[in-house]
């Protein structure tokens, strides 16, 4: 997005420049206006008293020059003062539109602030009514654990394999080798009667990760 206090700045001085240059033109206009209608008094007085040509010709001289600066100062006056009203007319556009900006940049943050409160307030419910599920499981997969008579060890292993990381990671976190953690899954698998990791997940959360009764109940409802 450009940066508009550069050609805002740069429009208000030009704005200040045209002012200064304006009342300098009134002040030359206004002599100019005096010296063609003192020109134009004394022309007429020649004529009356019916002076010489030349007296006349040199006065008409002084004339034309005087009206033709207040016209040039006139026209450029009328340029600055235009030129200065569509500045301002522009300005004003750059301020509504930057207002309605504000306004819609106001009304995303606003909207970003709820879905953020609503975020949270789904995270707080969900760790609420999963608490007491999760702390449930626990128990009763280190029950379990006790069944198979998993050693401390194997148990640590266990249970990061169940958080599905690899043996090379496990290893990695314990400070052991990897030869070490594979001996330790094996003898989770002799004690345990399961063939590999998957069925030691499946053991333990493939019924979690069925639907309920109630929505398994639905869908037969809606296929009959």
């Amino acid at each position: 997005m450009s940066e508009p206090s550069t050609p805002h700045h740069e429009s208000t001085s030009n704005l200040t420049d045209d002012r200064s240059a304006r009342q300098l033109a009134v002040v030359v206009g206004a002599l100019c206006a005096a010296l063609s209608i003192h020109a134009g008094f004394d022309i007429a007085f020649d004529i009356q008293e019916k002076l010489s040509f030349k007296h006349t010709l040199v006065e008409d001289g002084i004339l034309a020059l005087g009206v033709l600066g207040v016209a040039v100062i006139g026209a450029w006056l009328y340029r600055s003062l235009k030129r200065e009203r569509k500045l301002r007319d522009e300005a004003a556009g750059l301020v509504l539109r930057w207002q309605k900006r504000e306004q819609e940049l106001q009304a995303e943050s606003a909207a970003l602030a709820q879905q953020l409160r609503v975020s949270v307030l789904e995270t707080s419910r969900w760790k609420r009514e999963a608490g007491d599920l999760l702390a449930g499981l626990g128990v009763a997969i280190d029950a379990q654990f006790e069944r198979w008579v998993l050693s401390p060890a194997e148990r640590e292993v266990a249970l990061f394999m169940l958080k599905g990381l690899s043996h090379k990671e496990i290893a990695s976190i314990r400070h052991v080798g990897e030869a070490t953690v594979r001996q330790q899954a094996q003898g989770i698998y002799r004690k345990s009667g399961l063939a590999n990791r998957n069925d030691l997940a499946a053991y333990f959360l493939e019924d979690l990760l069925l639907p309920s009764r109630d929505a398994g109940a639905t869908r037969l409802d809606i296929h009959q």
